[in-house]
């Protein structure tokens, strides 16, 4: 009997993005391709400081590594349209070049945000019936299942067709990558009550309650984002940003004070090592690490955005993420998703 061999899945990554480069992304690579037989990496950058790399970490000749080399480098105080002009051999851009010309099925990178949404936005080009790409991230809550968040920065403004196409493409990447069947989706406002909100919001609201396929809730405060309530949470990239990084901010201020307290404190301090194992329980439970990549979506192409100053570990999460949406096919299903719905709008 002929047996069928498993599917191969190769993912370009820039190894020259983010605040640390090849200090973070080398290790990753390495313990992706250590637990994943059938990931072949692509290694995008400076071929010499690469294989360096590699030859250190006695990794120089994997066979499911493979350097491609880039001139440039994208840097973090990049303008996106200037980098979009005159950084062609990038890290960033040929990594990107990579998956449009379908050699690889998705990238990863922890570089510049803005230049990274510009060079995709170009290179691979958007969805058909999709006008603006969104940044969508799964965050942790306390019911235990993600929340996946948009857009978190990619569009500032959006109307309201705009806004439902973000929740199209966030209820799929729920279902698909979380397994969730009719994910609940729900609208950031400034209230849950139906007069709250601006003309924009009040309007896909609308469009969201008259779609038979999406499994709208209605409104959500920002209160809720974390409570399992919802199953995908939209708004525009300028909400969705100043949100995220004020609940990133809230949380570092809480550890702060923890720590502060059990230092300061010689009764708290003795408590402190009582309870360090739950401590470090829920610690990894909510550290953004584990969390890390938010994907570019929208795009004819798969394209994950690692933090910048992301660890080996938060780099890791990012390329399990892209190997997760090229399992599930994430942009062929958003594709499926809105020409059903355009036929059944027609």
């Amino acid at each position: 009997m002929h047996q069928v061999q498993p599917t191969r899945l190769k993912i370009a990554l820039d190894m020259m993005g983010g605040d640390h480069g090849p200090l973070s992304t080398i290790p990753a690579a390495i313990e992706a391709v250590t637990e994943n037989s059938l990931l072949d990496l692509i290694l995008v950058g400076d071929a010499v400081a690469i294989r360096q790399a590699l030859t250190d970490a006695g990794y120089a000749e994997h066979p499911q590594l493979q350097i491609q080399h880039a001139s440039q480098q994208v840097l973090m105080t990049d303008k996106p349209s200037v980098a979009l002009r005159t950084k062609r051999d990038s890290s960033m851009r040929v990594a990107l070049d990579l998956v449009e010309q379908q050699k690889v099925a998705a990238c990863v990178s922890a570089g510049n945000t803005g230049a990274l949404i510009a060079m995709a936005h170009y290179v691979l080009k958007m969805l058909n019936g999709i006008e603006r790409p969104a940044l969508i991230s799964a965050l942790p809550t306390t019911a235990g299942s993600p929340v996946f968040m948009l857009d978190l920065g990619a569009t500032v403004n959006c109307d309201s067709d705009t806004l439902f196409q973000f929740a199209v493409m966030g209820a799929v990447m729920a279902e698909e990558v979380e397994s969730i069947q009719q994910p609940k989706v729900a609208l950031l406002n400034m209230g849950e009550e139906e007069i709250k909100g601006s003309d924009q919001i009040k309007r896909t609201s609308l469009l969201l309650s008259e779609c038979a396929d999406i499994n709208y809730i209605g409104y959500i405060e920002g209160n809720d984002i974390f409570s399992g309530k919802a199953d995908v949470i939209v708004c525009d990239g300028f909400v969705g940003n100043v949100a995220l990084k004020t609940c990133e901010g809230v949380a570092k201020l809480i550890i702060k004070r923890f720590e502060f307290a059990l230092k300061n404190s010689m009764s708290a301090h003795l408590f402190g090592w009582m309870i360090k194992p739950l401590l470090k329980s829920i610690g990894t439970g909510v550290n953004p690490d584990h969390y890390n990549g938010a994907s570019l979506i929208g795009l004819r192409g798969i394209v994950v955005k690692s933090h910048g100053n992301a660890t080996k570990e938060a780099f890791l999460s990012a390329i399990r993420q892209a190997v997760r949406e090229v399992e599930r096919q994430v942009p062929a299903k958003i594709k499926d998703r809105l020409e059903h719905l355009l036929i059944d709008k027609a």
